[in-house]
């Protein structure tokens, strides 16, 4: 495989799985907004932009934050980190390698990037929420049709780089959500606080999950468990560091490519059984997930240099 194809493969699987994210993460925050019992207000938006790092952007545009300002911007704005910039990205990368995906495969990135194509507003909430589900439905597909393509070196590319993504996603969740105060006047374990935490289990379809493995009520410390160190949560950061050594082992076994990467993820994945929520919080979440997305991009720019992406 050239090396060429095999970035556009890796790029196409973050892409997907970025845009995918984005529209969750608008889906929630408008939940949120509209079904709390108490308005979330400029917090909730501004806290989802520093997510995906689209704060700083925005504020160059000069434009006042407000759920429509936002919305819009998060969703048909050109610039990066909007829905409809990672499906252009995604849809180039796979037009580049369009040998390499399955008719379904396509089909799901054409029609995911054809709803936001030529769009000159999203909406009102509603319409934002029908078009941001939908787009959710489609990248759900291209999932699907992935994990049904031949298991050679094609798919694993893929869902490798959507591996790596989701770990980053997930990560900068979690560490927006301890790092941002809660509104003045709003205690820890109240009703906005408690609000933000559901968010981020909706925002990762882990609601249920949290449910069905806890029998607790919603719990800080719970969640950063489940979103850190659960491996039944396919979110979580043990769980992809997991997928990433599998996807590696695997492409290696395939081309008989293997070296820095591999030893880097093998050793990032072993630490998670190591490692316990307690010591988490106590060290600091924040600390350690900020190491965490650093270890996350090292692995990136390894996995580059192996595969002879740069």
């Amino acid at each position: 495989m050239l090396s060429r194809t095999a970035w556009s493969l890796y790029w196409l699987g973050r892409y997907v799985e970025r845009a995918e994210f984005t529209a969750r993460l608008i889906e929630a925050t408008l939940r949120l907004d509209a079904l709390s019992t108490r308005p979330a207000g400029d917090a909730a938006w501004l806290s989802a932009m520093k997510v995906i790092e689209a704060d700083e952007d925005f504020a160059k545009s000069g434009k006042k934050l407000t759920p429509e300002t936002v919305t819009r911007f998060l969703t048909i704005s050109p610039q990066p980190g909007s829905v409809l910039y990672c499906l252009n990205a995604a849809r180039d990368n796979a037009k580049a390698i369009r040998t390499s995906l399955s008719k379904e495969a396509w089909s799901a990135i054409n029609r995911a990037w054809l709803l936001f194509h030529g769009k000159h507003t999203p909406g009102k909430a509603e319409e934002v929420l029908t078009l941001v589900t939908e787009a959710e439905q489609e990248t759900r597909g291209f999932e699907g049709a992935i994990h049904r393509m031949l298991r050679n070196p094609s798919s694993r590319f893929i869902r490798l780089g959507a591996a790596i993504e989701r770990a980053d996603n997930t990560a900068r969740l979690l560490d927006v959500k301890y790092h941002i105060l809660l509104p003045e006047g709003e205690s820890v374990g109240g009703i906005v606080d408690r609000d933000q935490w559901t968010t981020i289990l909706q925002t990762v379809s882990a609601v249920n999950a949290y449910r069905w493995l806890y029998r607790e009520g919603l719990k800080p410390w719970l969640v950063t468990e489940l979103l850190i160190l659960r491996r039944e949560l396919p979110r979580s950061l043990a769980a992809c560091a997991e997928e990433v050594v599998q996807h590696l082992a695997a492409i290696g076994g395939s081309t008989g490519v293997q070296g820095e990467a591999d030893r880097l993820a093998r050793a990032r994945h072993s630490r998670f059984g190591e490692t316990r929520v307690s010591e988490i919080i106590k060290s600091g979440v924040h600390e350690y997930v900020e190491q965490f997305l650093e270890d996350n991009e090292v692995l990136d720019r390894a996995i580059a240099r192996q595969f002879r992406f740069v």
